[in-house]
């Protein structure tokens, strides 16, 4: 596998499917596509493997193939990354489809919910909603957060009788927490 001719159609079909690679990667990312492409990655993986322990005398063909294999090694840390960042619900195409929903809700549905904001759950809720998003974190579920303040009441009742608490919202440390505090 010597021949000048041979190893530059190789690393041309390389190149041609890093790029396949990474526009399927990227449908991924943007929700086109269901599935992140981890067979096709697999294969690219194995290719290059294959061709770096191939002998290439032409020092301009060694040096395009590293260039393949340097491009490949920082596309593979940014969609590991990218990965993470969608599994911590941080990444921000994802979440702005989330919102875009919100707001495209029908005037039926905001209304209800603006006539349950009396509850104080609710409104403690929203609050904990907010400041997850301030830190772009991905907020709890709403029935979570009613069921651990039910506890948190029930525990508090125990230890110190009928004392008044409030429960408020508070970020320490980049985190959004629940602090109990005693009514004054």
């Amino acid at each position: 596998m010597g021949s000048r001719g041979q190893i530059t159609e190789l690393l041309n079909q390389l190149e041609k499917d890093l790029k396949e690679l990474e526009i399927a990667h990227e449908q991924y990312f943007l929700g086109t596509e269901k599935r992140l492409p981890e067979q096709q990655r697999q294969k690219f993986t194995l290719r290059m493997r294959k061709m770096n322990t191939l002998y290439i005398a032409q020092t301009d063909l060694r040096y395009r193939l590293q260039g393949i294999a340097s491009r490949y090694n920082s596309y593979c840390g940014y969609w590991d990354r990218i990965q993470r960042q969608i599994d911590e619900g941080r990444y921000e195409r994802h979440t702005s489809r989330i919102k875009r929903f919100a707001q495209t809700q029908s005037p039926t549905q905001k209304a209800s919910e603006t006539s349950s904001a009396a509850d104080p759950v609710d409104s403690l809720y929203q609050e904990l909603v907010d400041a997850h998003q301030s830190c772009q974190l991905r907020p709890p579920n709403r029935d979570q957060v009613a069921s651990f303040l039910a506890k948190q009441e029930a525990a508090i009742k125990k230890r110190f009788g009928d004392k008044l608490v409030d429960f408020v919202v508070v970020t320490e440390a980049g985190k959004p927490k629940i602090k109990v505090r005693a009514k004054r």
